[in-house]
């Protein structure tokens, strides 16, 4: 099952995983951790790297993780209207070919 959040200020590709930023001095996984407490109240176990991967056009770089959800996800967050898991078979519209092409990697040898 793949995590995603609705977004309330995306309009026309409202669906994405969820992501953040990572703070000054904080750690990756810590960032991880903190963004899913803040916007959906998620705690997750045996988290693992699934992919990295660096954006040109704006200068970043992208980790995306796998992880085992200890509790379900609520939305927490004013930007965030609904968390729901999908089946990989099924995923909602509003989801740009991006994060679909993320999802498929990030899954690529499960």
């Amino acid at each position: 099952r793949v995590l995603l959040l609705q977004h309330r200020f995306r309009p026309g590709h409202d669906w994405g995983i969820p992501g953040g930023f990572i703070n000054l001095r904080e750690q990756p996984e810590d960032a991880l951790r903190r963004e899913l407490r803040e916007e959906i109240g998620l705690e997750v176990d045996n988290v693992e790297i699934a992919l990295i991967h660096t954006m040109e056009r704006v200068q970043q770089v992208e980790i995306v993780y796998r992880a085992t959800p200890c509790n379900e996800p609520q939305p927490r967050s004013i930007e965030i209207l609904r968390a729901e898991w999908f089946d990989l078979t099924a995923l909602p519209q509003g989801l740009v070919n991006y994060q679909h092409w993320l999802i498929q990697q990030a899954l690529k040898n499960v």
